[in-house]
């Protein structure tokens, strides 16, 4: 235990603090298996949030954002799609995206011959989605939905679970949303990575990575395959994308500069971009799936089969 480090304990959770932000402490859980803020904030109250104040407050540009970065996306939608239709028979094409955000994941699905249906809280994404012709329900996935949803072959979760103050709970729902067989894809930031560490412990730069009480979870891939197997899935593919603080180790520091920071993101979607106009995209999916072999990566992004049950 270093010196920022104690130790935390609550009725329900106990570890170390590895840190503070803001007026969170942010603990190793032994009891849940990974690390996360604490006070975990109120569910009705991070609910509402979420439905109004998400994209108005906190990310004012993300939806114009995710459209000009659509054909740069739409690789690793591509990826994730034709990986679940490798792992499933034939005529098992029924997808729920979950915090389904403004609809692209979908309607990518639906060109590809996907039934896909989407989830999402904000009012403004669920908007935009049914703008594109698509369908979406609004609101939280979680148990209360679940009987409301068609049985699903698989459900796609990109950036939900660390925003949630249950994970668990979440995977539990698309378990039981699920179809024998079926497939579920958690794609989370890969925080306490390797080359976050060395940033803070070698440069002494901040935990940037920290942001409750939006980000309350912070997964890596050993964190995320304990609790995709706890909650009764198999992991079957491992893969991330490109590792963000590389720019910072070689000197180009975005933390709180967006220009840089949008400089650097359009450096790695013109790598991407160009390996696959190259002709070269499973070398790009190689590539990546070398990275999360050895921890690395900005996303840990791993697919999962459900099984008959939940493990100890």
């Amino acid at each position: 235990m270093t010196a920022s480090q104690s130790a935390h304990r609550t009725e329900k959770h106990q570890g170390q603090t590895l840190d503070r932000a803001q007026a969170y402490d942010i603990i190793d859980c032994e009891t849940c298996g990974f690390v996360h803020a604490l006070p975990l904030p109120d569910p009705a109250a991070l609910e509402q949030a979420y439905r109004e104040q998400y994209y108005k407050e906190e990310k004012p540009d993300y939806l114009s954002r995710a459209r000009s970065d659509q054909e740069w996306a739409e690789l690793a939608q591509r990826d994730r799609l034709q990986s679940f239709a490798n792992h499933l028979p034939p005529g098992r094409r029924v997808l729920i995206d979950v915090g389904s955000g403004p609809g692209y994941f979908l309607k990518t699905a639906q060109a590809m011959g996907w039934q896909a249906i989407g989830v999402e809280p904000s009012s403004q994404a669920a908007a935009h989605t049914r703008a594109l012709g698509l369908g979406v329900i609004e609101g939280f996935f979680g148990p209360a939905l679940v009987g409301e949803l068609p049985k699903a072959d698989a459900l796609h979760m990109n950036h939900v679970l660390e925003h949630v103050p249950n994970p668990a709970e979440i995977l539990r729902a698309a378990h039981a949303t699920l179809r024998d067989g079926g497939i579920v894809c958690v794609n989370v930031p890969n925080d306490y990575s390797p080359f976050q560490r060395a940033l803070r412990d070698v440069d002494g730069v901040r935990p940037w990575w920290l942001a409750p009480p939006h980000h309350l979870n912070y997964f890596d891939f050993a964190s995320l395959n304990r609790l995709l197997r706890r909650e009764g899935f198999v992991p079957l593919e491992e893969t991330t994308s490109f590792p963000m603080e590389m720019f910072i180790l070689m000197g180009e520091n975005y933390i709180g500069n967006d220009e840089t920071g949008r400089a650097c993101h359009a450096r790695r979607m013109r790598f991407d971009l160009t390996l696959e106009q190259a002709g070269l995209g499973e070398v790009r999916r190689r590539f990546y799936r070398a990275l999360a072999s050895v921890g690395l990566g900005r996303d840990a992004c791993i697919i999962a089969r459900r099984t008959d049950g939940r493990s100890a």
